[in-house]
């Protein structure tokens, strides 16, 4: 391959993958859909080689299945997966939360403050819900971010990812999603305050509403 398309390739390939990653957690393909090659080249406006590059991305992240010879297929959900990927947040995103409190400096405070923020005046206008899943993302993120621990972190991110793929489901639930709205402030309160007892008390019954909210969304649709 010539060494100056490279570049070009590579940029192309992490967009696409990352449009692609958004679309696959936000339910854009159906569970267990197989992706035709020529008709996301056509969706995304894409050359073949980064459309490949970054389908091959994802297969390994594990929003995609790849199948021997017959391209790629979006994974199937099932309620055994969903148990298993939140009783894995609870223990690794706990323990990153706690270890964050006990790291954390004052550029990560302010940091979570202006993360608490943004989030906050998403929830004012719930129709904008791409925005609110990036800032909820972002939100997420930041909370663990000083936990000392760049494979903890990754893990983390990817099993929000899978986690999502079954939060995302179904309509907007709006009294449930403003006890969650809530306990994200709360979240910030007692990090602020090293009270890593009670904020760990809170992140596990945080993860475990959202699981209640998955769960039946994932139920209404099997």
């Amino acid at each position: 391959m010539n060494q100056h398309l490279q570049p070009v390739i590579s940029t192309a390939s992490s967009r696409i993958y990352e449009t692609l990653r958004r679309d696959l957690v936000g339910g854009r393909f159906a569970a267990g859909e197989k992706l035709a090659i020529n008709a996301l080249k056509e969706h995304y406006h894409v050359g073949l080689s980064p459309l490949r590059e970054a389908l091959n991305k994802l297969a390994a992240y594990g929003l995609l299945i790849q199948e021997n010879q017959r391209g790629f297929r979006v994974p199937t959900l099932t309620r055994a997966e969903l148990d298993d990927i939140a009783s894995m947040r609870l223990e690794l995103e706990g323990m990153a939360f706690e270890r964050a409190i006990q790291h954390g400096d004052a550029v990560w405070e302010a940091e979570l403050l202006a993360a608490a923020h943004r989030l906050k005046r998403a929830d004012m206008s719930l129709e904008k819900d791409e925005e609110w899943e990036t800032l909820h993302s972002q939100f997420h993120r930041t909370l663990v971010a000083p936990c000392g621990s760049v494979w903890l972190l990754r893990f983390i991110e990817q099993l929000h990812d899978q986690f999502d793929r079954y939060r995302r489901l179904g309509p907007k639930m709006p009294t449930v999603r403003q006890t969650l709205d809530d306990q994200h402030h709360q979240l910030v309160e007692l990090a602020l305050q090293r009270d890593t007892k009670a904020a760990r008390a809170l992140m596990d019954d945080h993860i475990h509403k959202s699981y209640q909210v998955a769960l039946k969304r994932y139920e209404a649709h099997a």
